[in-house]
């Protein structure tokens, strides 16, 4: 027995409106086409679903025990078409989003919020990991989008937008001389130890800080190297030297460490965040991350 959905939601508005007239002009169908339709698909059932009544119809004990069904497909029907619809659109979904340490300073706290107001529908499953760590999750699928440190110019596989643009500051044990300065140059800093980037695995952040020193007139006597910006600034509050950091680690001051801002123009604008995808990408939600990480959505 084949069961029309289109013939269940009919036989649904005629016995919540009461006929077949007031059915037929809310499905903007002529009455006659409707009452055809109707007996086939009592025809289906092998059953008399509707009693005809001289002002109306009325559902018999058989139409009853359909009309539960029937709402019921009606409405799943209805919300598949709706889910399938906002799905498309971005609007429902699973969105995997990696991100670098850094980015939980500033772009995470303002723009998740707003993404999740704005998409309450999409579940997001967040993943940290360094920039080189986050590319190989995108090529190998596991990721949809990631917020990563860096330029790509090597990656023509991805697209990236840059979300967020940052200085380079000094970050120096509060006992450090300099630590009262507002501002100091960085070849004032040739004779200090600097505490670095991991070469190997955040090898954009340590040459950036190498190349900014090296355009000072430099080279930096590297000490400890380290991952994470945070675990950084703890060994440099520890006493074990200084560092350049993104100047948006200010918005989880440390008692030990004082952040100074640096002259050069070079460390002005000098870091970049980015929001990569890979090429191609097929998850809707992605074009609505994007959207509410540009910079002009602030």
């Amino acid at each position: 027995m084949h069961l029309d959905l289109r013939q269940l939601r009919q036989f649904v508005t005629i016995v919540e409106l009461g006929g077949f007239g007031r059915a037929a002009q809310a499905l903007h169908i002529a009455q006659p086409a409707l009452s055809v339709s109707i007996r086939k698909l009592e025809l289906a059932v092998g059953v008399t679903l509707l009693e005809r009544l001289p002002r109306g119809v009325r559902p018999t004990a058989a139409g009853q025990a359909l009309l539960v069904d029937a709402r019921r497909s009606v409405f799943h029907a209805d919300q598949a078409r709706i889910s399938a619809r906002r799905i498309a659109l971005g609007e429902m979904g699973t969105l995997r989003l990696g991100f670098v340490g850094s980015a939980t300073y500033s772009v995470l706290p303002q723009r998740l919020p707003r993404f999740r107001s704005r998409y309450p529908d999409v579940r997001i499953s967040l993943r940290e990991e360094t920039s080189l760590g986050l590319l190989r999750m995108l090529n190998t699928n596991e990721l949809d989008a990631a917020l990563v440190r860096g330029t790509l110019s090597q990656h023509p596989e991805f697209e990236s937008n840059i979300v967020e643009t940052d200085n380079l500051v000094l970050s120096v044990p509060a006992s450090h001389p300099l630590s009262r300065r507002r501002r100091v140059r960085l070849i004032d800093l040739r004779d200090e130890c600097f505490i670095m980037h991991s070469e190997e695995e955040v090898p954009g952040l340590y040459h950036l800080a190498r190349r900014t020193c090296e355009q000072a007139g430099f080279t930096p006597r590297t000490g400890q190297q380290a991952i994470q910006v945070q675990t950084i600034i703890s060994v440099v509050a520890s006493g074990m030297g200084i560092a350049l950091v993104p100047g948006a680690a200010r918005a989880y001051p440390n008692p030990h460490v004082r952040f100074i801002d640096l002259a050069d123009r070079h460390a002005r604008d000098a870091l970049h965040l980015s929001l990569v995808v890979a090429r191609g990408f097929g998850n809707p939600t992605i074009k609505r991350l994007q959207d509410v990480m540009h910079p002009l959505a602030e």
